[in-house]
């Protein structure tokens, strides 16, 4: 039985800052973390823009982040808990630089910052276009000299482990559920074994693969939050699913490539087709209104026109600062045929940021007892219902930070349980039909496209959830039937986030931030 003192389930910026602070404080004891992929794949790899971190006390301030941070949520946010991660914020900045992980500084040395879309002022800390790979790459290094971190890649998380393995059946939240680890799949070997240990984190990130089109990677399928949900732990805020209003149009591609958000602060507009900037007819920030309104700006461009694309126009811009600035996105759309200094870039929204996820406190606790999440995967408070432009990775890094204080005051003190039963596989079977698999993860795709994105109604909502019903059981039916598989695990997952967003986006009275239905009034 594989044991561990603190099991990390994810390896990006939430998982691998956590992993190297708990390690630092406690070198006699064991960190293990898991993720399903390479190690360095993450929901965070693929963050372009970078962290919103105020450092100019003459031009901005946390009061102004704070206020941009509020009208972004559209008036859901906590404001104690938005006060609360701005002002840690540049002591976490100063935390991750002390560890080696660089970014961009002008010419006289101080950091480089941008802006993007809902920010009043210039406060983006960044490396290039690629702030999360260099990030990652920066954590990873740091991770792999630590001799009591054991990174484990390829290794899925099938559920956690709770009182309803050994117990009893719990069939709805009560207080003293506890969480003693997971059972994890080795992907080379298919076998399953129990991962017991004193604290478990889930830091698994998004879960856009939900939708057809998704700027998030092909593992974003919402694995932390059905664990946790399954576990009975409190989900909430669901309904709220960020469209970033400009990826790449490609049809073919999974994920849709982004272009950040930073290029529209540097000063692209959004066109359409025959070369009309729309976007003061929405709100009077232009382009650099925040995401929710962007995203419902181009929907509603492209059903009213037709179009199935609108083009963002960066031809005005200075070449040399741009690519210099831009360098992956300008050689992406270079590879796509678009020489971006003379050509606008076909764009259209994709899902890309759950602003809701596991309740957590200000210390990252679930309502299960030793059980932490922290990330995409948390519902924290900050975003509202609709994230404000770079603030995840900065929540990634408070939350990670203040989670590791609250262990650090009761890890020696949580016992190991030993009572926890092997994973019992007796019965089942190897599915002769993958299609079984394949078929009903495109079904959901499309049907959370078609009826549950940008733009809903009751009634696509409704028809959403009888849908969902019959995937739902017959995806569990071949769940307790066959020996499992990621690919199999992945739709069951799925299949629930799909669940929670029309769920909660049912129960929702009133249009607010990043949800929309066309049924009700818009606050």
């Amino acid at each position: 039985m594989p044991q561990t003192d603190v099991l990390i389930i994810g390896s990006g910026i939430a998982g691998l800052s956590f992993a190297i602070k708990v390690a630092q404080r406690f070198p006699h004891r064991q960190v293990t973390v898991i993720t399903k992929a390479d190690e360095g794949e993450s929901n965070t790899k693929y963050a372009q823009g970078g962290i919103a971190v105020v450092q100019d006390s003459i031009t901005d301030s946390f009061e102004k982040h704070i206020d941009d941070t509020l009208r972004a949520g559209d008036g859901l946010c906590d404001r104690a808990v938005v006060e609360m991660v701005i002002s840690e914020a540049p002591d976490r900045l100063r935390e991750m630089m002390e560890w080696g992980v660089s970014f961009d500084r002008n010419t006289s040395g101080a950091l480089n910052l941008g802006r993007e879309g809902g920010h009043t002022a210039s406060r983006i800390v960044h490396y290039k276009d690629v702030t999360g790979l260099q990030i990652e790459k920066g954590l990873l290094k740091r991770v792999n000299a630590m001799p009591n971190i054991t990174l484990l890649s390829h290794h899925f998380a099938i559920d956690l482990i709770t009182e309803h393995h050994f117990k009893h059946k719990i069939i709805q939240p009560e207080p003293g559920i506890t969480c003693y680890g997971a059972y994890v799949m080795d992907q080379h070997t298919c076998r399953i074994e129990k991962y017991v240990s004193r604290i478990t984190l889930l830091a698994t990130g998004g879960a856009g693969q939900v939708y057809r089109t998704t700027t998030n990677p092909l593992i974003a399928t919402g694995d932390g939050i059905a664990m946790a949900y399954r576990a009975m732990a409190r989900v909430s805020d669901m309904q709220f699913v960020q469209f970033h209003p400009t990826a790449f149009y490609d049809p073919e591609d999974n994920p849709a490539f982004l272009i950040s958000e930073a290029v529209r602060g540097a000063g692209a507009y959004l066109r359409t087709k025959d070369g009309e900037r729309f976007m003061f007819t929405y709100d009077d920030r232009g382009e650099m209104a925040s995401r929710d309104i962007v995203s419902q700006a181009i929907d509603n461009e492209l059903i009213t026109r037709g179009d199935q694309v609108v083009y963002l126009d960066c031809s005005h811009l200075p070449k040399k600062d741009f690519v210099e600035h831009f360098p992956n996105i300008a050689e992406k759309c270079l590879a796509k045929g678009i020489d971006i200094t003379r050509e606008m870039i076909p764009v259209a929204p994709a899902a890309h940021y759950l602003c809701g996820g596991i309740d957590v406190d200000p210390d990252s606790r679930t309502s299960i007892a030793n059980l932490y999440a922290c990330g995409e995967c948390s519902r924290t408070g900050l975003h509202g219902a609709n994230r404000l432009a770079s603030n995840s990775l900065l929540e990634a890094l408070v939350y990670s930070h203040r989670c590791f204080l609250e262990v650090e005051n009761k890890l020696e003190g949580i016992p190991v349980n030993d009572a926890i039963p092997d994973w019992n596989a007796e019965g089942t079977v190897v599915p002769q039909e993958q299609i079984l698999i394949t078929h009903t993860r495109k079904e959901l795709r499309d049907l959370m496209s078609d009826y549950v994105a940008i733009v809903r109604s009751n009634e696509r909502l409704q028809r959403a959830m009888k849908r969902l019903d019959i995937l739902y059981h017959e995806t569990e039916k071949l769940y307790d039937e066959s020996v499992l598989s990621p690919q199999l695990c992945e739709l069951r997952n799925l299949i629930t986030i799909g669940f929670l967003i029309t769920k909660q986006s049912l129960e929702q009275k009133e249009n607010r931030g990043s949800f929309y239905n066309k049924d009700l009034v818009t606050s």
